[in-house]
């Protein structure tokens, strides 16, 4: 007898990926499609493109669908054992939005199984080319949502998040203003999460609260629309978007499309899709209190919360596994690029050589600070690169050991008071869990644990959204907590411990750099 299976699907920014799991959580099938290299005829570059502005970015709405007509038809090539699937979940580049057109429901529950799906659905979209996260076009809508509803502050504390140019809201808001006949045509609005799961439901899915709270539109305490924020927007917006349903509910079964096109089960689950961010949340294993630190080119922070404060800084969005919690997220633009500047100016290119001048340095460097803000930071929104010494006084410069040890703990701190801003607790016995290319480097994992004042574990989590989803899939079925259902997952490896000795020295060192961000983004306005 064949071991039940669990599909978690994503699609991403540049491919669409699957991992299927067995009810042991190992991995036992993983593929993917990439846009640009796998469907050359739609001429993307990075799975996007970039129209003339500069601004505006998009993606072929029908290049999804082609892509999951691949990757199904690779799998079915691979022999995998459709059969066995027990209940499937996905996930989608957060902030995108496909536009369905009138009567393409009708088709989605009509898919005819001799022909692909691409054929039947690709003239069923009002609008041919999905606006995503990477748009930065809508600052006009941005700023009238704000007014709207009495600033960015209260909107923050609607919906999450002030306005962003990027987030769903502020994009149907463009549509509806600039191409009001294709708006008028829609008959459903999804996110690309939610799109992904109409695919497989053969109806419209409707939009889980984890990726519905990345719009700018949802009351992120009722889960539901805010109708204020609706008004905004669009007229009619709330019956284009349906209604918000948890994100591990299971929303139907699969299409009667793929029982008989590729030997699914008739009794396979589709369970809700959600954003790639919280999937991450989920294929990362973060419990309550956790925090992931992602330590690349840009660096980013996931935090399990359960009284979130929301800010003029950041996201939060409700947790995707534990429904009365939340999660947030937070993006550092100055990462990885920024340490290997100091680490060639200072180190003579060589991690070993500045690990070894971060130990030179003690912990705290004797008061001073830096703030290295190579390009516009998002968090704050300032840049440039600021040097103060134990009076807070400005210098010019750093000795080398001084400066390795400054960027370290200068960009950790940044990480530590912005976490905090949105209700992270310092000293609450959490877990840091590091991911990225410089999780690899134990000198820096060690600043890291001593800032946050928690154990650093490791793991490395490749394609953690897709992953994220199959763990959704299987959890959606039990009554069990989500660490329950994957404490058989491979272990974490501890990389480093806080030293208590500078608990106190890390405290008073993060409410200085408070201050000194906050005078330097003052300076800047």
């Amino acid at each position: 007898m064949k071991d039940e299976l669990y599909l978690g699907f994503d699609f991403s920014t540049q491919q669409v990926k699957v991992i299927a799991i067995d009810k042991r959580l190992n991995i036992v099938y993983e593929d993917g499609v990439k846009f640009d290299t796998d469907l050359p005829e739609f001429k993307t570059r990075g799975g996007v493109h970039v129209h003339e502005d500069n601004l505006t970015v998009t993606a072929p709405t029908v290049m999804w669908v082609k892509a999951m007509d691949l990757l199904l038809d690779k799998m079915k090539l691979a022999n995998f054992s459709f059969k066995d699937v027990i209940a499937l979940s996905g996930s989608g580049q957060q902030h995108g939005s496909v536009y369905w057109k009138q009567g393409a429901c009708g088709v989605l529950k009509n898919l005819k199984p001799s022909l692909p799906l691409h054929e039947q659905l690709k003239d069923y979209f009002s609008i041919a080319d999905s606006p995503i996260w990477m748009d930065s076009s809508t600052s006009a809508q941005c700023r009238h949502l704000e007014d709207t509803v009495g600033g960015a502050q209260i909107l923050a504390d609607i919906t999450g998040s002030k306005a962003y140019e990027r987030f769903t809201g502020n994009q149907i808001a463009k549509v509806y203003q600039c191409n009001r006949t294709a708006y008028e045509a829609t008959e459903r609005i999804s996110l690309v999460s939610s799109f992904g799961a109409s695919l497989f439901l053969g109806d419209y899915a409707s939009i889980d609260e984890s990726d519905g709270s990345g719009m700018n539109l949802m009351d992120l305490y009722r889960r539901v629309w805010s109708e204020q924020c609706l008004q905004a927007c669009a007229p009619d917006l709330g019956k284009k978007l349906g209604q918000i349903v948890p994100s591990r509910q299971c929303v139907g079964f699969v299409s009667h499309y793929y029982v008989e096109a590729f030997g699914f089960s008739s009794e396979c689950r589709v369970i809700s899709f959600t954003g790639d961010n919280p999937a991450s949340l989920a294929g990362m294993r973060l419990c309550d209190g956790d925090i992931s630190v992602s330590l690349g080119t840009s660096d980013t922070l996931f935090l399990w919360l359960r009284d979130p404060k929301p800010a003029l800084e950041g996201h939060i969005f409700v947790n995707p596994v534990q429904s009365t919690d939340y999660m947030a997220l937070l993006c550092f633009k100055n990462g990885s690029l920024t340490r290997e500047r100091i680490r060639d100016h200072c180190a003579e290119g060589s991690w070993d050589r500045f690990a070894e001048m971060l130990a030179q340095a003690s912990p705290g460097n004797d008061g001073n600070i830096g703030i290295y803000f190579d390009v516009q930071e998002i968090t704050p929104n300032t840049v440039g690169v600021h040097r103060f010494n134990s009076e807070d006084e400005k210098v010019s410069q750093f000795e080398s050991a001084v400066e390795v040890r400054a960027v370290i703990e200068g960009q950790f701190l940044a990480k530590r008071v912005h976490a905090e801003n949105l209700g992270y607790d310092i000293g609450s016995k959490s877990r840091v869990l590091a991911t990225g290319g410089a999780s690899m480097n134990k000198a820096i994992l060690q600043v890291l644990a001593d800032i946050f004042a928690a154990v650093v574990y490791v793991q490395d989590v490749a394609n953690s959204a897709c992953l994220g989803c199959a763990y959704r899939a299987k959890h959606a079925l039990t009554e069990v907590p989500f660490s329950e259902v994957v404490r058989d997952a491979p272990e974490f490896v501890c990389a480093a411990k806080p030293n208590p000795d500078t608990f106190e020295t890390y405290n008073k060192l993060a409410a200085r750099y408070k201050h000194l961000e906050g005078l330097i983004s003052i300076a800047k306005v």
